[in-house]
């Protein structure tokens, strides 16, 4: 799996102009779902991305999590974080997962944040969707299970 997070004092998600998803303060998670993803990394990643110290403690930056300040998540599923462009003008996407196999684990990857007990909103699967943020910071990190 493959997440771009990135630190928002308010982000949402549309589709065909209506809202579906929508947060105040908290992370944006771009999610990619690759071919050989399990639950393992939907594991990892759901508890790196609750725990990362990335929010503000006063005057100490870095001191904070998600979970710790009791913030919310916008997740959305984007295939394209496993385009790779080194050959040719056009991105192949032969690393990411097949799209039966990604909603699954998808699901799976929000139902476990869910369980953190934080506001969790989400964007649509397959969808083509607009996606508005407020990137606080900037902070913008890439992790990789």
């Amino acid at each position: 799996m493959r997440a771009v997070i990135q630190r928002v004092s308010k982000a949402k998600v549309s589709v065909k102009a209506k809202i579906i998803g929508q947060i105040g303060s908290g992370l944006l998670v771009f999610i990619a779902i690759h071919k050989d993803d399990d639950q393992k990394d939907i594991d990892y990643l759901v508890n790196k991305i609750a725990n990362l110290r990335i929010f503000a403690d006063g005057d100490e930056y870095f001191q904070k999590s998600v979970l710790d300040l009791n913030k919310e998540i916008l997740i959305i599923s984007q295939f394209t974080l496993y385009g790779e462009c080194k050959k040719g003008r056009r991105p192949d996407f032969f690393q990411a997962s097949s799209p039966k196999l990604a909603k699954n684990l998808y699901n799976a990857f929000v139902d476990k944040f869910k369980e953190t007990g934080l506001k969790v909103a989400e964007g649509e699967f397959r969808a083509m969707m607009d996606v508005e943020l407020t990137n606080e910071g900037p902070v913008t990190l890439i992790l990789d299970s």
